[in-house]
């Protein structure tokens, strides 16, 4: 049987271990700008918007604009 696409599915979304890292860091409720992020999981910044990108995708996360 063939997997569903990443954006598609939440579970294999949320599969891969730095989209964890980064629901556990946004679990607590609390609003976080996407540079607050980079700094918190040492990544560089394009790496935290794709996978912000694919958790926005299934539903997951949701965005404000400011």
């Amino acid at each position: 049987m063939a997997r569903a696409a990443t954006t598609t599915d939440v579970f294999n979304a949320v599969a891969e271990p730095r989209r964890r890292e980064i629901l556990a860091l946004l679990s607590n409720g609390q609003e976080w700008a996407v540079n607050d992020v980079v700094v918190r999981m040492r990544m560089a910044q394009p790496a935290v918007s794709k996978h912000l990108g694919v958790l926005r995708q299934v539903g997951v996360v949701t965005t404000v604009k400011r």
